[in-house]
């Protein structure tokens, strides 16, 4: 049940117990073909192997029974393909996994899922993107206050803020393009990654495998180079910190204090059990709750990449319910935040009155650089905090403690002070990096 609050039903479809299955009898059946092409095995035993290659065909609970023995869930699936292969052609039986390891079934069968996992993620970072590129341009002049360690620091926008994000989204679309191609690769090398029961046909055989299954063929087996797997893990763990950062302050804004931007309103979304008001942000919560967990599984996969000489003993194992949930994860919080952007409700007029809520003193380094060249930009920045001091503790709002400064009545007249305590007139660069990602996307 809870699957369904972390993940998405096609994502979990792609690490379900028949796809894991399924998946690692595509590389036996594979295997089977390109042996019948290279001549290793007969054609027809072949034939018999690929019919025997259907995972609901196979007992899950047994296998799991026999894994648990085992070591591995390969030794009962192959044992389990091998009988059911004698009764369909006893003379079949002896050529089931032939010239192969365990190890060449587990992560073939991983990196198919892979394919799909990452591919799902790219789709998914496109519709992540297509939703925050509307964002920014609805709320390019959306101006709220920008916050350095949590206190109001200058004016921003809401798409710059915004536009922050789909810079970062953009990269990450770059990282999984270029990571789907290297993580498509063929595992293949036997007991001990020389191919040696396969004798002068081993490479023969390894390029028809890797055609079937269309997948690059690897310059050596990577049995305990684990990189590959560990990018696909680094990857996805960048992507769920983006997501967390922006959901953490989706929910910082949704505060009741702050009141600014919150989650779209939905019939049973964000209530309480027992609070009639609550508006929960139920979508930065599970992105957030992501990224809590996928630091850590991101650590176990590069742990557990220290292997030892040609087959690892016991990190090789750990890496086979942490990477799909890895996977799980982002693409439940890549899911989450996407409908949390599509539909942000934002309200500009309460951004608008926390810009007020310092009295002025946000402008403070706007007034600093505009009397800075007169007096010199040490003095300027003592003069101005003396000014922010005054009108703190008197409760005055810093325009007046300005305009009643008499070393700033030569260089600041009404007009001046008027464009220096609107928000609109201190962006600075703001729509040019908006104009940036905008292009890039």
């Amino acid at each position: 049940m809870l699957d369904m609050l972390f993940t998405t039903d096609a994502m979990r479809a792609v690490f379900d117990d028949t796809t894991r299955v399924q998946r690692m009898l595509d590389f036996e059946a594979g295997l089977a073909r390109a042996e019948a092409t290279a001549g290793v095995i007969p054609a027809a035993a072949a034939l018999s192997i690929v019919q025997c290659c259907r995972a609901r065909d196979y007992d899950f609970a047994a296998l799991a029974a026999g894994a648990r023995n085992a070591g591995n869930l390969a030794i009962p699936l192959v044992a389990a393909l091998t009988r059911r292969v004698a009764e369909v052609d006893p003379e079949a039986r002896g050529f089931v996994h032939w010239g192969a390891t365990s190890q060449d079934a587990i992560d073939t069968g991983l990196v198919l899922q892979l394919r799909d996992a990452l591919g799902q993620i790219a789709q998914g970072l496109d519709r992540f993107a297509d939703a925050l590129a509307a964002q920014v341009r609805a709320h390019r002049a959306t101006t709220l206050a920008g916050r350095t360690w949590m206190q109001q620091a200058l004016p921003v926008t809401l798409g710059l803020k915004l536009a922050e994000v789909l810079s970062a989204v953009d990269r990450h679309r770059a990282r999984v393009a270029a990571l789907q191609p290297r993580i498509a690769t063929l595992q293949f090398g036997g007991a001990a990654g020389t191919l040696a029961s396969l004798g002068a046909r081993g490479i023969d055989v390894e390029t028809a495998l890797a055609s079937d299954l269309g997948l690059a063929a690897a310059d050596t087996p990577w049995h305990t180079q684990r990189d590959n797997v560990c990018d696909v893990a680094v990857t996805l763990g960048l992507i769920v910190a983006t997501l967390g950062k922006l959901a953490r302050d989706v929910a910082l804004l949704a505060q009741t204090e702050v009141a600014e931007a919150f989650e779209p309103a939905v019939p049973g979304r964000g209530g309480s059990s027992t609070l009639p008001h609550k508006r929960n942000p139920v979508g930065a919560a599970m992105a957030l709750a992501a990224a809590v967990r996928v630091p850590n599984l991101v650590a176990t996969m590069l742990s557990a990449a220290v292997q030892e000489h040609e087959r690892g003993l016991g990190n090789w194992p750990a890496e086979w319910d942490t990477l799909p949930e890895i996977c799980m994860l982002a693409a439940g919080a890549l899911d989450a935040m996407t409908g949390v952007v599509a539909g942000l409700d934002v309200d500009p007029a309460k951004m608008r009155a926390n810009l007020d809520v310092s009295r002025g003193q946000i402008f403070a380094e706007a007034v600093q650089m505009a009397v800075a060249p007169a007096l010199g930009r040490d003095a300027a920045h003592a003069l101005v905090g003396a000014l922010c001091k005054r009108a703190a503790a008197e409760g005055r709002h810093l325009r007046d403690a300005v305009r009643d400064e008499p070393k700033l009545h030569a260089i600041l007249d009404d007009a001046a002070l008027d464009s220096l305590f609107d928000p609109g007139r201190y962006l600075g660069a703001a729509g040019v990096f908006i104009d940036r990602a905008l292009a890039r996307r």
